[in-house]
C-alpha cells in the first residue's frame, strides 16, 4: 500500500512540477493523473499494484471535501457580499453548459445518421 501510495503522490507532484513549472492553466493533480494514464496501460502490474489504495482513496473521498467546507465557512462574509456576482456565474455557466451540450448532440446526431435505407431490389 505504502508504495502503490508513493506512485500516486509522485505522479501528482510531478503534475504539480509541470504545471508550476509551465505556467499551464491545468490542475497539477490532473495533470499527474494523465500522466499516469499510459503507465497503468503499459504496465498492467502497475494498475494492479495502485488499484487497493485508489479504490481506499475513493471510498472515503468524501473526507476530502473537509477543507474545502472550512474555507467556505472561514470565507462566509466575502462570499456574502460577493453572492449576486457568484449566483449570476453559476446560472450563466449552468445555461451555456446545457446549451453547448444540446448543440453538440445536435450536430453529433446530424452527423451519425445515415441516409435512408437502401431498398430491397429483390
Amino acid at each position: 500500500m505504502i508504495a502503490s501510495l508513493a506512485t500516486l503522490l509522485v505522479f501528482q507532484l510531478l503534475g504539480e512540477v509541470l504545471v508550476r513549472t509551465l505556467g499551464l492553466p491545468v490542475p497539477g493533480p490532473v495533470l499527474g493523473l494523465a500522466l499516469l494514464l499510459p503507465l497503468l496501460a503499459w504496465r498492467p502490474t502497475v494498475l494492479a499494484m495502485v488499484r487497493p489504495t485508489a479504490q481506499t482513496l475513493l471510498q472515503h473521498l468524501s473526507l476530502l471535501f473537509v477543507p474545502a467546507g472550512v474555507g467556505v465557512m472561514l470565507h462566509l462574509n466575502r462570499i456574502g457580499e460577493e453572492a449576486l456576482a457568484i449566483g449570476v456565474a453559476l446560472v450563466l455557466s449552468t445555461w451555456v453548459g446545457l446549451v453547448v451540450a444540446a448543440l453538440t448532440l445536435q450536430w453529433l446526431m446530424r452527423l451519425t445518421q445515415t441516409s435512408s435505407p437502401p431498398k430491397d431490389r429483390s
